[in-house]
Order: C-alpha cells, then structure tokens, then sequence
C-alpha cells in the first residue's frame, strides 16, 4: 500500500507540474477509489485518476499526456486492454521470487527514482523519458500589473471614456471605469554550454524549451560560453527535438570555456532585464576576472525582479559554492538552487509561478 500512495502522490505531482491542480486531497480520493477497483486493469487505473484527479474539462488534455508519459508511454482507455505499471504480479508469475501479494517494482516507482537522479549519469533510455516529462512542463510564471488599461465594472474613474460620453449623448453620464491590464512577468533564462556543463546542457535547453512554448512573449534565452547567443527564435518550434537541432545549429561555441561577466556586460549594454525574473544556469566556472561578473551581478540585481542561479552541484549535500565565479555572484542571488535532475526542474518550475 506504501508504494501505492507513493506512485499516486508521484503521478499528481507530475499533473501538477503541467498545470493540473492534482492537490493532495485529490491524490486521497484516487487512493480511496483504488481501494474498490482492479489494480490490475489500466482501464480501472486511469478512469480511476481522471474522475478523481481532474478539476474540469481543460485539464483532460494534460492528464492524458502525463498518464501515456508517467506509466511507461501506455494510455489506458475504457474497454482497451493494456499494460501499465501498476500491476501487481503473483509469485508464481515472477518465478517464486516474492511472496504472495508483494507488489512487484512498478514503472511508476523506476519513474519517481529516475526524477531523482543526475541526468549526468543516465542512459541514453533514460535521458530521452526524462525529456519527454520536461515536455510536460506547465512553465506557468506569476503575472504583474501592466501600464496598460481595460474597461471594468470596478476601478478607478476612467474620465476620458467618461467624458466622451457625456458629450456623444448630451446628458450626464454614467461614471466609466478602468483597471491595468496583466500580463506574464517575463523570464530571462542563461543557460550555460561550455565544457564543465556539457553533461547538463541538452537537459537545460529543454527546459528552456517548456518556458518558450508556454510563454513566447515573456521568455528570453542566451547561450553562455565564450559568446552571448540568443537562442529563443530557435526554440519557439513546438516540437522540442526539432527546436533543439536548430539551437545546436545556432550555437557557435558547446564546450568551450565560459566568460559570463563579459556576456552580462553586453547583454546589460544592448538589453534589459528590468522587471523580470533572471534565470542563471551554470556550475560557476568562470574563465574571466571574476570581479567584472560581481559587478555586472550587482547591475543585474539592481534590474531584475528575481535573480536565481541554478547550479547542477547543488543538488549534492556536501555541495559548497567556492569557485571563483559562484563567490563573486553569491551576494547578488535571490535564489541558489539544484539543476541536476528531473525533481529540480520540477521545483524550479513551480519557484518560477510564484517568484
């Protein structure tokens, strides 16, 4: 039952990521309708986790893409016979080699390890579901208040529209009302390529490519080696293999060195990040005088409204931010945070809807 419970609350987990409000009383209610149904039925399974986990209409799209996703690519549909990774197996069935009513290891259970570990150490297998889950990404971002207006019933007085139609009618007329309008706060993304993050960079651009595809207008991505690349044309492609070959075509400089003060210097000297979240992906190896990227850390903070840096070593407990270029921008973050695996991402997905 254990493994169950932690199967269901890995799966809501993951319709959460992807914008489904899969909360836990609702992981509850699956739980409690899997009590009286057939484990071993993919349609009891899903049917099971629709009806429960589903707030409403839109959410139906999503939880089909994270169900064919989470339990091994398969969707189980009414009526279709399937095989998915909630079946329980006998020990007859797995030669003797449990006892009676042991639940074998699930794919769902393989699923919510491989969200924990380093991409860096995947098969190439693995690597390719932990792209596929990345594409389930909501890349949902807090809103802010635009300078623009809208018509509303409630707001403060709009005397123009007001006005106006005072006189279009020639009598006194009905205060007019206005409120701002809002729009997604926008994310700057850096994603590092030189050699030290190799192992980390397809894996980082993908994700990038879940930000792009929900949010076109509101995100920007660089690539940062030895030359700022903007990248995010090449990332707008809805499929993300297809983005990922154009950004690889786009880039000049994979494994090479990184010198991000002087990328940040130009960066700040043609652009802006005012106003908006900045997303620093790098394990800190800088190449360059480590003073110039304090300092243009400092310009950045001053602009932004959330700077967070994601290093893939700080996933690791005895992890301590001691090279040069970490130290010099330490002071500046608002956020230092994990960028290892799959669990990260997902964390630094929900940090980003509530930055």
């Amino acid at each position: 039952m254990n493994d169950l419970a932690a199967t269901v609350t890995a799966f809501a987990r993951t319709l959460r990521a992807a914008g489904v409000a899969a909360d836990q009383e609702r992981a509850q209610a699956m739980l409690r309708a899997l009590d009286h149904l057939d484990l071993t039925s993919p349609g009891d399974v899903y049917w099971a986790g629709r009806l429960t986990l589903c707030a409403g209409p839109d959410d139906l799209p999503r939880y089909d893409r994270c169900f064919a996703a989470f339990f091994g690519g398969v969707r189980a549909e009414l009526g279709r016979a399937a095989t998915t990774s909630v079946t329980r197996h006998t020990a007859a069935e797995d030669g003797g080699r449990r006892g009676e009513g042991e639940a074998a290891p699930a794919t769902a259970s393989r699923a919510e390890i491989l969200r924990h570990r380093d991409v860096a150490r995947l098969t190439e297998a693995e690597r390719a579901e932990v792209h596929r889950l990345l594409a389930l990404l909501s890349g949902r971002r807090p809103v802010r208040r635009s300078r623009r207006h809208e018509s509303a019933r409630r707001g403060g007085l709009d005397r123009r529209r007001t006005v106006r139609e005072a006189l279009r009618t020639g009598e006194p007329a009905r205060l007019l009302r206005r409120r701002h309008t809002v729009r997604q706060r926008r994310v700057v993304l850096f994603v590092d390529v030189s050699g030290s993050m190799s192992p980390y960079a397809e894996t980082l651009l993908r994700f990038a490519h879940a930000l792009v595809r929900t949010g076109p207008r509101a995100t920007a991505v660089y690539s940062i080696g030895t030359r700022l690349t903007c990248v995010t044309a090449e990332l707008r492609h809805r499929d993300p293999g297809t983005a990922l070959d154009a950004v690889s075509r786009a880039i000049p400089d994979w494994s090479g060195g990184t010198r991000l003060g002087e990328e940040l210097r130009e960066f700040l000297t043609r652009r802006s990040a005012r106003g908006s979240i900045v997303v620093i992906a790098s394990d800190g190896w800088e190449r360059g005088d480590p003073a110039l990227l304090g300092a243009q850390m400092a310009r950045l903070s001053r602009q932004a409204h959330r700077v967070i840096w994601v290093n893939p070593h700080k996933g690791y407990e005895d992890y301590q931010p001691l090279t040069g270029g970490m130290r010099a921008a330490l002071p500046y973050l608002d956020d230092l945070v994990a960028g290892h695996s799959l669990a990260a991402y997902e964390a630094l997905s929900e940090r980003l809807a509530h930055a």
